[in-house]
């Protein structure tokens, strides 16, 4: 089979970042679907792993944690799926990735690809759609109303993946008033068309702008980038008792002294959490995308892909990577078909 993968971490200028690889097709096993990959698309992690992980000599790494496609065959141990499903899922960290034309993945972190979304429309929303479902509703559960604080979302980087489907998630299952920010005029619009009540510029003092609206400190933030830049901000503006939920890495660790005085609370989202160590619940990712399906079906969500860039190879990953990189991106870039 086709795939695309890296031996060393390098940069993606480096001619070899990517290569174009053939290797056999794996047997699925236990609960494991294998899934004959249509599209994929590409996310931060993506060149985060690309460029730092380490690959055992001779040994090539695939990347890709972002697909849909169609089972091809099943585990014996296999109850929620069968040869023939379309399906749509973000895999596992610690498993081979999607870069691949076929692609092994445990069933309990798949979902029924949207029925009225082509195979490239559904592969931009896996990854971002559970990360944001698990931060919101899972781990800062803005169902659960802060005492004293105005019932809102702040969502640091709304144009971004997860920015993207996050601004349409808290608006269909929650009744929080949603503000994005975004930097440039362009992305500023596309978060108002996703559905934001308020649109704030990250570039410059976020507290002041909320300030201007005269309405209150939020009892919720969601910072998807750069959270180390605008923790000032996010400390100034967020209302005591507080949540705040972040998915991105910092490039310094983060003092968390600094959240007592306001007694606020910190979930750090890892959307692979589930599937690297097996806890007991990770069927609710499965049903997660299930129900993000059905929003996307009922034509209350739409998909976040933005640009397809062609085929699955190296040439156009590497294109896809460097874009990703540039951190200029808006909603998903997908790839589809070998």
């Amino acid at each position: 089979m086709h795939a695309v993968g890296f031996n060393a971490p390098q940069t993606i200028a480096a001619e070899t970042s990517l290569i174009d690889l053939e290797l056999p097709v794996p047997e699925a096993k236990g609960r494991d679907l294998l899934v004959e990959i249509k599209a994929v698309s590409v996310n931060p992690v993506d060149t985060k792993i690309r460029a730092s992980a380490q690959v055992e000599p001779g040994q090539y790494r695939i990347l890709g944690y972002d697909a849909a496609g169609v089972v091809k065959a099943a585990g014996p141990d296999v109850k929620l799926f069968k040869p023939g499903d379309e399906v749509y899922y973000a895999g596992a960290i610690n498993r081979p990735g999607t870069n691949a034309e076929f692609h092994l993945v445990d069933e309990r972190i798949v979902g029924f690809k949207p029925k009225t979304l082509n195979f490239e429309e559904a592969a931009a929303l896996p990854l971002t759609a559970i990360t944001a479902y698990e931060a919101l509703f899972h781990r800062m559960k803005v169902q659960d109303k802060v005492a004293s604080a105005w019932n809102a979302v702040l969502v640091i980087g709304g144009a971004g993946g997860v920015g993207s489907i996050a601004i349409q998630l808290l608006r269909e299952l929650s009744d929080v008033t949603v503000i994005g920010t975004g930097s440039r005029p362009e992305t500023q619009q596309w978060i108002r068309e996703l559905g934001a009540h308020h649109v704030l510029n990250h570039s410059r003092p976020m507290a002041g702008q909320l300030a201007e609206l005269a309405i209150g400190a939020p009892a919720f933030v969601f910072s998807t980038t750069h959270t180390e830049d605008h923790l000032k901000d996010i400390l100034e503006l967020i209302a005591p008792q507080g949540r705040l939920s972040l998915i991105d890495d910092a490039r310094e660790p983060l003092d968390l002294r600094l959240f007592k005085s306001k007694a606020l609370s910190v979930h750090w989202e890892m959307m692979f959490a589930r599937p690297v160590w097996q806890t007991s619940d990770m069927i609710e990712q499965h049903k997660l995308l299930n129900h993000v399906a059905e929003l996307v079906d009922a034509k209350k969500i739409r998909t976040t892909l933005s640009e397809t860039l062609g085929a699955i190879n190296a040439a156009n990953l590497k294109k896809a990577h460097a874009m990703i990189e540039s951190n200029r991106t808006r909603g998903k870039i997908v790839l589809s078909g070998f």
